[in-house]
């Protein structure tokens, strides 16, 4: 789906949600809405990047970091490697929450760390911040 299909009229408020489980995706999409932001989703990173490459108005991406075939940390690099796609600030959501896994997520190029169950106040702060 492309952003102008969608309807979708404030682009810096376009948020991609990439993310295996589709009730997170629900959750974290109803979460948005609330909040004022458009919502793109995908369950798989090959999908998350071809949607990147078809919509230039995505401000911001959360990221699972556990998935099948391509997990977060793998997609993140990728989008980090694109000269088109590089800038946008991907924010690593994921149940990992030992030690170090913050700073894991960060080294793969993620601008912050969320830690599921969600701290939706956490969240909303920290995509403000970065948009």
């Amino acid at each position: 789906m492309k952003i102008e299909d969608a309807g979708f009229m404030d682009q810096n408020k376009v948020i991609l949600i990439v993310d295996d489980d589709q009730r997170n995706i629900f959750a974290l999409r109803l979460t948005l809405k609330a909040k004022g932001y458009q919502v793109l989703s995908s369950t798989s990173a090959s999908e998350a990047i071809e949607i990147l490459e078809t919509n230039k108005g995505v401000a911001l991406i959360l990221m699972d970091m556990m998935m099948p075939e391509i997990d977060g940390y793998e997609a993140i690099q990728l989008i980090r490697n694109s000269s088109l796609l590089g800038k946008i600030p991907v924010i690593a959501v994921t149940a990992q929450a030992m030690s170090g896994d913050r700073e894991k997520c960060l080294e793969a190029g993620a601008q912050s760390y969320v830690s599921k169950p969600i701290d939706v106040d956490k969240l909303m702060g920290e995509i403000e911040r970065l948009i």
